[in-house]
């Protein structure tokens, strides 16, 4: 029951001066968040590379309150794609980019996310690479669709990613698993109501099953993010029950979590990409990482109970 109390306190100003300033909280940052600027990501990238594993590099920053904020998200963007290419690493690193940083939730949102994250899908698809636009909560998701619709218009690999917690979610999932689509599958991370999302885990299991299935015997490409071995037992199975080859799909997790996993399943064979969070604004996905499992809030407890 801490996942939804802790999902609430990501939106409070207060229990992010508390978290900011609590002494343990920088070790717990560095777990799951890569660095605060380019030149820390990069070495990031390159180790990846060389072990085997991609990446896909989150910009992190949701409360977006200006049309300039949402430009500055652009250009953080296109400031990172633009050292990739200098390096060579476009085709091992992909973007995923959440539409409220682009400016969705303000005045004439859809448009202004649409213009905004353009340029950057065009600079990605210029360097060999994708980016995927990230599902938040419920309310944006049809504008998140239908920006998805009109950029794979000209860039046909641009992904999305669906929540197995929403109700919505297999309808989606038929509709989406089409030829030449790119489909991320995760949980689900924000704190919904029972009119729209299952409340129970075991629910959202069953429900990330079903959905897993629908895009394995689709003709899209999925990608299957998720810690649970169980889950990942089981799309290695609906893969291999849908015929499909090893490039044909691909697991993807946190930067952090799991990292012996993320070697095991490259060293199989399996694409591997590994979910690379970066920057300042780093409370919202840090707040949803700890209410995510358990044993992450405890790990935070400790440190700040250690470190005083």
């Amino acid at each position: 029951m801490l996942g939804p109390v802790i999902l609430a306190a990501s939106r409070s100003d207060k229990m992010r001066r508390f978290v900011s300033a609590a002494p343990g909280t920088k070790q717990v940052v560095d777990r799951f968040i890569a660095g605060e600027t380019v030149d820390q990501v990069v070495p990031i990238v390159e180790d990846a590379a060389d072990k085997g594993l991609e990446v896909t590099l989150d910009v992190v920053g949701e409360d977006i309150t200006t049309p300039a904020q949402a430009e500055a998200a652009r250009d953080a963007y296109l400031e990172l794609i633009e050292r990739l290419k200098d390096l060579g690493l476009g085709t091992r690193a992909e973007m995923s980019v959440k539409l409220s940083m682009f400016g969705q939730s303000l005045e004439g949102g859809h448009e202004l996310a649409l213009a905004n994250v353009r340029p950057v899908v065009e600079a990605a698809a210029a360097i060999g690479t994708t980016v995927t636009l990230d599902a938040e909560d419920h309310t944006t998701l049809d504008s998140m669709f239908a920006i998805h619709e009109e950029l794979r218009k000209d860039y046909p690999e641009t992904g999305c990613v669906i929540q197995s917690y929403l109700f919505r979610t297999e309808d989606d999932a038929r509709r989406l698993a089409a030829a030449g689509s790119r489909v991320r599958i995760v949980k689900g991370a924000y704190k919904e109501p029972a009119t729209v999302a299952y409340q129970d885990k075991a629910e959202i299991d069953k429900a990330y099953v079903r959905i897993t299935r629908i895009l394995m015997e689709g003709e899209g490409y999925p990608m299957i993010g998720s810690h649970d071995p169980r889950l990942v037992a089981i799309a290695q199975e609906l893969g291999r029950q849908a015929g499909r080859k090893l490039d044909e799909y691909e697991f993807q997790m946190l930067y952090g979590i799991r990292s012996d996993e993320h070697l095991r399943l490259a060293a199989e064979g399996h694409r591997m990409r590994v979910y690379t969070a970066y920057g300042t604004d780093w409370y919202g996905y840090f707040m949803r990482r700890l209410a995510e499992k358990p044993a992450n809030l405890l790990f935070f407890g400790r440190s700040i109970l250690t470190k005083g």
